[in-house]
Parts: C-alpha cells; structure tokens; sequence
C-alpha cells in the first residue's frame, strides 16, 4: 500500500471511531456541485470525474422508527405496515394464491478477503449502515388471511440457503437465486413450510462478493429464466480474472439447461421487471463509485440482447473511466448508453412496472424504483421510493417521489428500501431492511 494511501486510512479510522476533527477532512473530502435532478432522465449532466485520494464517506447511520412510525406517503397514496419485526428483509415475490414471500438476507461470509483500501472501507461502511449483520439465509412466508392489508400469518418457508435474493415460481418450481448459485424447491400451493433440500440448476459467479445480490425472473412465457450477476469490484480494481461471468444478466432456458451471457457491462444490475406493453426487459444498475458527488448517475434501462453496458471502461455509454487500464477502445465503442438515469449514488435495486396496480390514475402507467440509499455522496441521496412515468414503452417524465422519509431529520436512517412487488390486490410492498418491514402502499381512499 502506497504510504499516502496509509497515512489516508489512519485518518478514516480515526473518523469512523468519533475523531471530530478528521471528520471534514476524510469523510467529506468533496461534494456534489450539481443540483440532484442534473442526474436524472435520459439526459443526465455529466461533469468532469473528480477522484479523491480517499472515497467520499457520508454514511447515515441507524435510528430505527418509533412505534408506530411509518415512512410518507406521496398525496393521494397511504402506507402502512404490512409485517414488521422481520429479520432483515431484502426482497419480496407475490406468489399467485396472494402469498408474499420475503428472502431475509445478507452478505455471505466468504473465505476470499476483500482487499485494497476501498473494500475495506465499504466493509465499516456496511457496519455502520446496518448491513454487518449475519445473514438470516432463508425465505418467510407471508399471509394476509382477511385480506385488510396486514399479514396475519408468518412462516419459515425455507431454510439453510446461501444468502437468498431473488425468487421465481415456475410451475411447480421455485426458483432462488443464493450467492453462489441458483436453485429449485418443489412448491404446492397454499404450503407454508418446504421440506426439500434444493436442488442446483446453476453454479453462479462468487467470491470476493464486492456484489453479492442475485436476482431472477421467468420470462413472460415461464420458458427462461434471467439472472443477475454484479461485479467483484468498483472499477476491476481487484484484477479483471474474478470479473469473468460477472456484471452481466444471464439467460437459462428451462427445457434445455443452457446458460448463456444475456447482456454484460452492467456494474451491479438488481431489480428486474419485463415492459407489459412491449414486453422488453427492464433493470436497475448501480454505476461506479469514487469519481466525485456528481458520477455516476445510477440507471434503469431495457436490456438488449447481447449489449455492452461499458463497465468497466466507460460509463453512461461512451465516457471512458480513466482508471481503468489498459483502456479498451474497442469496446468503449461498443458500449450502450442506458435509456434513464435516476440519480448519483442513490443505490437503485427493486423495480416493478405499475401497470397492474390498482392505485390511482396517476401512478397506472410507470416504473416503481427502491432506492436503497448512498455512502458514497455529499449530500446524501437516495433513501427513498420513486416512481417514473412511462409512454408507448419508454420513460416520458421526471421521477415522482412515492415514499418518503427513510431519512430522519438528522439524517439518520429509519429504514432503506430495497425490493418492491404488487400484491395480489394490486397495492406496492416495499421491503424495508432497516426498518425490518414491509410496507404497503394503496390508494389514499382504499382499504389498507
């Protein structure tokens, strides 16, 4: 480690133990100069990258909520609470009877270390924004028997996984996607509790897990399946040999168990959602961190079969990354530009098209965005869910705010959403893993 980078993370220790006095120094070594929506839309403002020696480091720290709180809804929407008391919840899957499934998870314990000084500071990062905790490793089941929008009934549906995320019946088949690979349990509707060691359809790229999260989705025809795989570093930093397979979406076909590259470049894809009206493929991506407040904007985007996304030598299409050597022209060339930036450093994960929601009007027609929230941005950003209006296919406005207030006003987190799913009444589930919670989200007049 060079001696500037050393003298540097003395310093950060120092600040994350209370150090008032290396506070400005080290933890906010730069600010966004650009008003947040500059990052957002189709068109987002690009500045100048602005590296430091050390990551900028603004970290909302815990404060879980009252009794009773709630985050807020925008005008004409309610929310609630729909299960609390969970054991950090990251994703949510509707199943067709009106079960809501909820994979408590978190990052695997891995015999790979992280290396370098900015896997070292995203592990006290994690620590200190309520992620350091064990992961719980399974999947709960849960029952709104009433139908009043609150579950009535919990269940351990399945248990013993590997850092479950994403989930997708199939039939008779629920398929997870753990870490280190993706699996299938026999499913019978209305069962609260599976038996059945999974069974391995797929290896999954794993490791260093710089981005552990793995997502699936079935096709609209159930005949394939798509799977998210982020990368094992900010910038390939850790040397591009534990890249390979990783930043990508795969595609498996069901009948023939072929796994292939669907679309690669795509830094950290998470939350994945098919158009209804077009049926293309939508994803939210986390872009790269440490190159300022205002780089680079995170994105959704339709996916296009066989694309490159840039990363890591470019981002937002065709904007080579400096620090990645040696460059590669060629495929800068060739990279994609995404179709709708939803802000700097907002760590964007869940997304579900609105289409089918039975909340008012105005909400009918968009896509549902969680943001889970930045440490690498001053101000911070994020925090919060958003909605973006769509037309013949394609984002057609700015981003609405739906929910609110993950962020005290001391700018500590009360809660930070992460998945987002329609339940069988229409109305939005947010995961919450903060806060423990899934919050439901209805029409302001409705039953909650």
């Amino acid at each position: 480690m060079r001696k500037a980078a050393k003298v540097g993370l003395a310093a950060l220790v120092l600040a994350l133990a209370g150090g008032a006095a290396f506070t400005r120094f080290v933890l906010y070594p730069e600010s966004a100069t650009l008003d947040f929506a500059a990052g957002t839309g189709p068109n987002p403002t690009l500045p100048a990258p602005n590296p430091t020696l050390m990551p900028t480091v603004n970290i909302a720290r815990i404060a879980p909520w009252m009794q009773g709180a709630t985050p807020k809804a925008a005008q004409g929407l309610t929310v609630a609470a729909f299960a609390t008391g969970l054991n950090h919840p990251r994703w949510p899957y509707t199943l067709p009877n009106g079960d809501v499934l909820v994979a408590e998870s978190n990052a695997p314990k891995s015999g790979d270390k992280s290396t370098g000084v900015t896997d070292w500071v995203a592990d006290k990062v994690k620590s200190f924004a309520g992620a350091g905790v064990d992961s719980p490793n399974r999947i709960v089941l849960l029952r709104d028997k009433d139908g009043d929008g609150i579950a009535e009934e919990r269940h351990i549906l399945l248990s013993g996984l590997t850092s479950p995320f994403g989930m997708a019946l199939v039939g008779s088949d629920l398929y997870i996607a753990n870490a280190d690979a993706l699996v299938r349990v026999p499913y019978r509707e209305g069962q609260t509790t599976i038996d059945a060691t999974p069974e391995k359809v797929a290896d999954l790229p794993s490791g260093i897990n710089h981005h552990w999260t793995k997502n699936v989705i079935a096709s609209p025809d159930r005949q394939k399946l798509f799977v998210t795989v982020g990368s094992n570093s900010n910038v390939g930093e850790n040397g591009l040999d534990i890249e390979k397979g990783r930043a990508a979406i795969w595609e498996y076909t069901i009948a023939t168990k072929a796994m292939r590259e669907y679309a690669t470049g795509l830094r950290n894809p998470n939350g994945l959602a098919f158009e209804p009206k077009t049926g293309a493929l939508w994803t939210a991506v986390n872009e790269r961190d440490e190159i300022g407040s205002d780089l680079v904007p995170d994105y959704v985007t339709h996916v296009q079969e066989g694309g490159f996304y840039g990363w890591p030598w470019s981002y937002w299409g065709q904007h080579a990354d400096a620090r990645v050597q040696p460059p590669r022209p060629d495929l800068v060339a060739k990279a994609i530009t995404p179709d709708y930036a939803v802000g700097t450093h907002t760590a964007s994960l869940g997304i579900a098209f609105s289409f089918d929601s039975t909340l008012p009007e105005a909400w009918k027609n968009g896509l549902f965005v969680a943001q889970h929230g930045s440490w690498n941005r001053r101000p911070k950003s994020g925090y919060k869910v958003i909605y973006i209006p769509f037309k013949d296919g394609k984002p057609a406005g700015a981003p609405v705010d739906v929910l609110t207030g993950f962020l005290n006003e001391d700018e500590k987190a009360q809660g930070r959403p992460v998945g987002v799913a329609l339940d069988k009444s229409g109305a939005l589930l947010v995961t919450d893993d903060v806060g423990n919670a899934v919050w439901r989200v209805s029409g302001a007049t409705a039953s909650n």
